[in-house]
């Protein structure tokens, strides 16, 4: 555990993506520990409704992590209902699964817009807030899709790992200002995203809940990084020091190349026409 506790009482959070999956229990976490939380969803009314639903003190609202100027203005009118920022959770995210070379061009540049540079802007914003107060927190969520590449989510690999390299250099960044940063990294998620994924069977299937906990404790401990499941975080950095083709070899023997490979496309299908849409 980190020598850094702090209590959430009262602090603002903003967190993205807030009106499902993930989102809904982390915004509830927060809540429990005290927070005032400012749920921010491309579904304004799911993220009002969710506010309303944790009682007063808090706030929810239409945002798209990809419009850096809506981004900014959503953050300024939490301010102004709730009070001075603590921290942002960056945890908006989607996740198509194609063959990279089948993948459309469209479906590309969604990902890379939403997955990267909607936490770009989220770090960002939270950077110019929180430095000149020297205190604050920020946490991307990322994926173990950002430490190992998986076959059948390519672009969605290159965004996380891409998540990995962003907190990592900003976190030092930060060393010596008083704003910390967590990255999460869980595993798959019982979520809609993460719906009819092949899940080896030596490796249990994360809880949202377990990820907002986390994310909770990566703020109120000040860590850097998040493992989900927690064996994951000695398992994974031990197999990236083999050599590539063992690692390859490792990995289709124990079957984590058909994760993203071979979903059960009948149970993603509504998923994956509303990320199309």
């Amino acid at each position: 555990m980190s020598q850094v506790e702090r209590s959430l009482k009262g602090e603002v959070v903003v967190l993205t993506g807030g009106a499902g999956g993930i989102g809904t229990e982390t915004a509830r976490a927060l809540a429990a520990a005290g927070a005032k939380v400012a749920i921010g969803d491309l579904d304004g009314d799911a993220a009002v409704k969710l506010a309303a639903s944790l009682g007063e003190g808090h706030y929810g609202g239409t945002l798209d992590v990809t419009d850096y100027a809506g981004f900014e203005k959503f953050v300024d009118e939490a301010e102004a209902e709730l009070g001075p920022l603590f921290a942002i959770v960056n945890n908006a995210g989607l996740m198509p699964l194609n063959a990279f070379d089948e993948e459309p061009r469209e479906i590309t540049e969604l990902q890379i817009n939403v997955n990267l540079y909607g936490v770009i802007n989220g770090t960002q914003i939270a950077m110019k807030k929180l430095k000149p107060r020297r205190r604050g927190h920020i946490v991307n969520i990322a994926s173990q899709a950002g430490k190992t590449g998986f076959p059948g989510g390519a672009t969605y690999c290159a965004t996380k790992f891409a998540v990995v390299g962003l907190s990592e250099a900003v976190r030092n960044e930060l060393h010596g200002t008083g704003v910390g940063m967590t990255c999460v990294m869980p595993g798959v998620v019982d979520t809609r995203l993460g719906a009819g994924l092949t899940q080896p069977g030596f490796v249990d299937l994360v809880k949202p809940s377990e990820v907002a906990d986390g994310i909770v404790r990566g703020i109120v401990e000040d860590r850097p990084e998040i493992w989900l499941p927690k064996l994951t975080r000695a398992m994974i950095p031990v197999i990236q020091m083999l050599p590539a083709k063992v690692r390859d070899r490792m990995s289709r023997a124990m079957g984590t190349d058909k994760t993203l490979a071979d979903p059960d496309h009948a149970v993603r299908a509504e998923y994956e026409k509303e990320i199309a849409g």
